[in-house]
């Protein structure tokens, strides 16, 4: 029997793969100098922001911040939140999303060479008293319409991401990435695309025909990893875990993007309760071990 070894990904000296992108998230409680400073220390050469933390020191701050500590940006979270029917909230959710685009252009062009200008959408849940998700959907298709114009003509890229079906009352209408490409599919894919998280779609009995077609389409905009595993916290948002200590088939999803040719950052996104309690370099270092072992093998180069 012929043995076929998988490439070594790309690393630093640290032993890092130099694809590992630590989304913010994964360490909520750190304010953005802490955040730059533990995952450059730890080796991550790229970084996914959120915008509570840029917006607490300022745009041009946070960007100055960002280009001093030498890390690509992959992404911005995050953005969307778009269901309601027309009226005040929706605008000023238009207004919102707006700005947020207009951050993510800045933040990207702040970055390392290599950054993404991504700005992540999260759709939204049901508005209060509605039933009709079939028609919040068409509503995120109608919001995106209005934001694509801004969108391309600041060099970013819309991500629709897909939540898992638990969250499509309260958080977002679009479960599946099949809905998120059909979405996508009115725009052109360098302004409209979709984010692939794992821990959303690993579920999905139709995803990886979903990931070949966000592939044959040129809309993964961005690849998110984390773990699942059960029993769920009361919180089901706090679910996630590092990758490999869970259920999901990391190696299989992994190799099916890959396939696709996408060659983008990989970020750990991870919403869990004790992650966060932890000292937030101990979680970056965790973070990257636990990448190399389940994700990194399964990437090529």
């Amino acid at each position: 029997m012929t043995t076929i070894e998988t490439p070594a990904p790309a690393s630093d000296g640290l032993g890092v793969d130099q694809r590992l992108s630590l989304n913010q998230g994964t360490i909520k409680h750190a304010d953005l100098a802490t955040a730059l400073r533990v995952t450059a220390e730890a080796g991550v050469r790229s970084i996914g922001l959120w915008r509570e933390p840029v917006q607490e020191v300022g745009l041009a701050t946070a960007a100055s911040m960002l280009s001093d500590s030498g890390l690509r940006f992959s992404t911005h979270c995050r953005s969307g939140f778009f269901t309601m029917p027309e009226g005040p909230a929706r605008r000023a959710s238009i207004d919102d999303n707006l700005v947020a685009i207009d951050e993510a252009a800045t933040l990207a062009a702040a970055g390392a060479p290599g950054s993404a200008a991504v700005l992540v959408l999260v759709a939204g849940g049901l508005p209060d008293g509605s039933r009709d998700l079939a028609g919040a959907r068409e509503r995120v298709r109608d919001a995106i319409g209005e934001l694509a114009p801004h969108a391309a003509a600041a060099g970013v890229t819309l991500a629709i991401e897909p939540l898992h079906p638990m969250y499509a009352t309260d958080r977002c209408v679009v479960s599946t990435l099949g809905q998120a490409l059909d979405i996508a599919a009115d725009f052109d894919p360098s302004v409209v695309g979709a984010t692939v998280d794992t821990f959303h779609i690993f579920w999905d009995p139709d995803v990886y025909d979903s990931i070949e077609r966000a592939g044959r389409e040129g809309r993964i905009a961005s690849y998110q990893v984390c773990d699942w595993k059960t029993p769920l916290p009361a919180d089901v948002l706090l679910g996630r875990h590092y990758p490999g200590e869970g259920v999901i088939d990391l190696a299989r999803l992994t190799r099916a993007v890959a396939d696709t040719g996408y060659d983008g950052d990989v970020e750990v996104e991870i919403f869990n309760a004790d992650v966060w309690a932890s000292d937030p370099a101990e979680a970056v270092a965790r973070t990257a071990a636990t990448f190399a072992a389940s994700v990194s093998p399964h990437l090529g180069r």
